[in-house]
């Protein structure tokens, strides 16, 4: 989708702005600006007269202050990893990128904290608690590239939610910067801290439509002493949610990756893939991915090897394989890494991500698959995703074939489908990608009124002049 450039910047004032953060931070070359214009996917393209990369928290605050005097639209943008377009400036607005505010500003092992600001990625902020014997338990493909502020202003999920929680479960306080400029420091490392309303999590999740997140409080945990990691093929996905239920009830809150692959996704994997191998000897029709984490030193890998030999026992496991190093866990976790990405080598792939309630997770799949296969003969649903949670990653690759364009051009209709199972299973359409503006139309038909009126309720009370990401979630 292309933006259409109808806001307009006048030269004096893309100065003033510029001056903010000084020329060489406000980039105006639109080959410079490239990379801050395409979504992920491809599916969305900006245009912007300028991106503006401030320092510090003071020069955001100075950069919101004159939009809104000016009514000057912004667009906040952390790695640009975002896939419902929330990110992108649609209409010709500025782009402010928050990667320049990279600091870690403390980390306390006793409290458990690390203090970062939005532009730290989120694999510098692992790496930081690792260095002090610390974890930060939310972990995404995208690690390398997709920032703190960007995680949260999209709440972000991943492949460890099951035991962890998503981003919201990790902050303890936040500092942003209001649509007038004003800095909202909630910057405490608190657990306990019943001061009124809490208005942290206003912000965690609103992609950057009620205000900016500068920096935030992280909450981190003991490291583990012991990981293991298995793949198991199973025969379907009831097999896979009864080993699941396997899992949990013999080894408590030690799951803390539980993730669910189609073959045909896997096949994708070993064709298109660098360096992949066929993880187990014969081929099954579906596949878990199982991670577990002690405080434990001793006698994880007993309770990982009794778990499977009693899915074995009842049929629910065909074969596994356990990672015996580092680095065959890595090429187990590199084939779940790469499930999205290879699909693009398939031809179209139209994306979903919803949640059900983990118990409906098979019925949602078979019924899913049904409807779209009928919508679109010979489509390839390629289901796969976080069974621990319930979050399914529910993508479809196009007929064999077929034409691209006018198979990506059926997206609404898709939807449409896969969403009226999702609502019959009382689920999300959006679990942890966000609404941006891929899903923004769809919104009204599947949220509570009420909370819809309260959500542009407080839109309006704190963008009254409508300059944050317009035109996203809302």
């Amino acid at each position: 989708m292309l933006d259409k450039p109808d806001n307009t910047l006048d030269p004096a004032l893309l100065a003033r702005f510029a001056a903010i953060v000084g020329e060489k931070y406000a980039i105006t070359d639109r080959e410079a600006q490239a990379p801050y214009l395409v979504e992920l996917r491809g599916l969305f393209q900006g245009h912007t007269p300028v991106v503006l990369r401030p320092a510090n928290v003071e020069d955001v605050s100075k950069i919101l202050k004159l939009a809104n005097e000016t009514g000057t639209p912004i667009v906040p943008q952390g790695g640009n990893t975002g896939l419902v377009g929330g990110q992108i400036p649609l209409h010709n607005e500025i782009v402010l990128s928050l990667n320049r505010l990279d600091r870690i500003r403390e980390i306390d092992p006793t409290s458990n904290t690390l203090t970062c600001e939005a532009g730290v990625t989120l694999q510098r902020a692992r790496e930081a608690a690792a260095a002090a014997d610390r974890l930060y338990p939310q972990l995404l493909p995208s690690e390398g590239t997709c920032t703190i502020g960007g995680n949260l202003s999209t709440n972000a999920g991943g492949t460890a939610a099951v035991a962890y929680g998503i981003a919201r479960s990790h902050v303890l306080g936040v500092e942003v910067v209001l649509s007038d400029g004003r800095v909202l420091n909630g910057l405490n490392k608190l657990k306990k801290d019943n001061t009124g309303y809490d208005l942290k999590n206003l912000f965690i999740g609103s992609e950057g439509t009620l205000g900016i997140i500068t920096a935030a409080v992280l909450r981190l945990i003991p490291r583990p002493r012991a990981v293991e990691t298995a793949l198991a093929g199973v025969p379907s996905p009831e097999a896979a949610l009864e080993l699941f239920g396997i899992a949990t009830e013999r080894t408590g809150g030690d799951v803390t990756s539980f993730e669910i692959m189609s073959r045909g996704g896997i096949d994708l994997v070993l064709q298109y893939g660098a360096n992949t191998r066929d993880p187990l000897a014969e081929p099954h029709p579906w596949y878990v991915l199982i991670e577990l984490s002690s405080q434990q030193r001793e006698g994880t890998r007993i309770l990982l090897e009794e778990m499977l030999e009693q899915g074995m026992e009842r049929g629910l496991v065909l074969d596994a394989a356990i990672a015996d190093s580092i680095e065959q866990g890595k090429a187990l976790w590199r084939i779940r890494e790469l499930f999205s990405e290879v699909q693009r080598f398939a031809g179209g792939s139209i994306k979903e991500d919803i949640s059900v309630p983990v118990a409906a997770v098979p019925a949602f799949i078979k019924e899913a698959n049904e409807a779209v296969t009928a919508l679109i003969p010979g489509c390839r649903p390629v289901p796969f995703g976080h069974l621990g949670d319930g979050n399914i990653h529910y993508n479809v690759s196009q007929p064999i074939e077929a034409d691209k364009a006018e198979f990506l051009s059926r997206w609404s209709d898709v939807n449409k489908v896969v969403f009226a199972v999702v609502k019959k299973y009382g689920g999300s359409v959006s679990a942890e990608h966000g609404i941006g503006l891929l899903k923004r139309d769809i919104l009204p038909s599947v949220k509570d009124p009420v909370a819809l009126d309260l959500m542009r309720s407080l839109k309006r009370l704190l963008d009254p002049n409508g300059i944050l990401n317009p035109g996203k979630v809302l």
